[in-house]
């Protein structure tokens, strides 16, 4: 998970961002993670499609990542000498806040076989 700070608040969701134009949603997602990870990833499955509005969908992705190691890379929207991404980590449900918890729920990760494990024991 990628730690975020913003004006004095954190908080801990899953890599990601906006979906580029001429960008598939597929394709925004591994870009992400490559820009927040530091990683490559192959595509294992959509876990979920929240969608806010006609033209505001938010898609989450299993994706795979063999033996690489994350580190935390950079948004590169944000200007020079700011950042938003304070952190990462592999997290467990216990180590999060239910706040950032309840991200997790829309992300659709009880399709992925062993977060469910790990909730449903």
């Amino acid at each position: 998970m990628v730690k975020h700070s913003l004006q004095g608040r954190e908080w801990w969701c899953l890599p990601g961002g906006g979906i580029e134009r001429e960008e598939t949603p597929e394709a925004a997602a591994l870009r992400e993670l490559r820009e927040e990870c530091c990683v490559d990833g192959r595509l294992i499955k959509r876990t979920s499609v929240v969608e806010y509005g006609p033209d505001d969908h938010h898609f989450t992705f299993f994706i795979e990542i063999g033996d690489q190691v994350p580190v935390l890379g950079h948004d590169p929207e944000m200007k020079e000498g700011k950042q938003f991404l304070a952190d990462i980590a592999w997290l467990s449900l216990s180590d999060l806040f239910e706040t950032n918890r309840v991200y997790l729920w829309t992300a659709g990760l009880l399709a992925i076989p062993d977060f469910a494990k790990e909730i449903l024991l």
